[in-house]
């Protein structure tokens, strides 16, 4: 055991040194987690704090739809949940939600939404040019899924400075096992590589302890994500959802989810890490622990309250209390308790040299 003990930290020091390992490496710590989590965990919150001190940044979400063209196996709001409430924003509600947020002190907003056509690209353009000429001083991070080379050109030059695209899993196979025929592995890839090409500071992202997912899986996530070089990396468990094909099945971790965050921190150290709302849905205590696992991001939600119980993607999604917004106080104290403090800033990714 001792031995053991000693090969993990060597490897958690030489991933700290030299920001990466090999498939092998990813693979025998997570394999061997229980021995050197403690360890981990000193290490990536050591790295955060080298790079961004004890901030933690603010996102202001807006879900502003949850209707959606597509019927991941997954997902509460997929196409085929007959028993979805649906709705949909207006511009108005969605810039009386920036309205508030502002004054609450966020200066990042995140446009999120199923695939919904019904917001053509020229409405999307509409949204992002209204907001960037209230608040200019502001981020707007945008996600809504898979688009043209085209359409995210035009979001970009309407002012979008951030995209978020969780990309599930970066194996085909195990892809194929979560979504329908009509889903691209290829095109979501593409999607990510495109974002990138156009200068969006691009966030990527994937589902732990989802269904016919290996731990083999997630060393092959930290390969994929050290060449991608996202800006962002958005991961959580997974958590059924009674109205889908995968309402059976186990919800991932909180112990496998902290340990992968705190990888991610060591092998992109400059990444803008979410502790998601999916930690605080399985754990209490979750977004805490994700921020003492590396994490730098929190992601409250701006949504009319009175839709807020409606973007269920899983099953007991948090949605009031200290998940609002409006709880800022409270979310504030709750993150003190880390060690760490709430900044009213853009929070834009420190990387400069994407190599690093």
């Amino acid at each position: 055991m001792q031995k053991q003990h000693t090969v993990t930290n060597n490897l958690i020091d030489k991933l700290r040194r030299e920001k990466e390992l090999t498939f092998e490496e990813y693979l025998f710590l997570i394999k061997n987690r229980d021995s050197c989590s403690e360890y981990l965990f000193k290490n990536s919150t050591e790295v955060r704090r080298e790079i961004y001190g004890n901030d933690i940044y603010i996102r202001g979400l807006i879900e502003f739809t949850n209707f959606c063209k597509n019927d991941c196996l997954y997902c509460g709001i997929r196409r085929s949940n007959k028993n979805a409430e649906r709705y949909r924003l207006t511009k108005e509600e969605i810039l009386l939600s920036a309205d508030e947020g502002y004054n609450l002190g966020f200066r990042t907003f995140v446009l999120q939404g199923g695939e919904d056509n019904y917001y053509t690209d020229d409405k999307i353009e509409d949204i992002i040019k209204s907001i960037k000429y209230k608040y200019p001083d502001c981020a707007i991070t945008l996600s809504i899924g898979e688009k043209s080379y085209e359409s995210y050109k035009k979001f970009k030059l309407a002012g979008a400075d951030r995209y978020l695209l969780r990309h599930e899993t970066c194996n085909k196979y195990h892809y194929e096992k979560l979504h329908t025929k009509e889903m691209s592995f290829e095109n979501r890839i593409n999607c990510l590589k495109n974002l990138k090409k156009l200068g969006y500071q691009v966030g990527a992202g994937f589902m732990v302890g989802s269904p016919y997912q290996t731990e083999e899986n997630l060393a092959e996530e930290l390969i994929f994500l050290k060449n991608l070089k996202p800006h962002m990396v958005g991961i959580g468990p997974f958590i059924s959802h009674k109205d889908t094909p995968f309402k059976n099945k186990q919800s991932g971790k909180l112990d496998l989810t902290l340990f992968m965050l705190g990888l991610i921190r060591l092998t992109l150290p400059n990444v803008l890490l979410p502790a998601t709302t999916a930690l605080g849905t399985i754990d209490p205590e979750g977004r805490e622990k994700g921020i003492k696992a590396g994490a730098n991001v929190v992601m409250p939600n701006l949504s009319p309250v009175s839709v807020r119980k409606k973007y269920m993607l899983y099953d007991n999604k948090i949605c009031t209390g200290d998940e609002s917004a409006q709880c800022i106080k409270c979310l504030e104290g709750r993150i003190k308790t880390t060690g760490c403090n709430i900044v009213i800033a853009r929070g834009d990714y420190k990387g400069g040299n994407e190599n690093d």
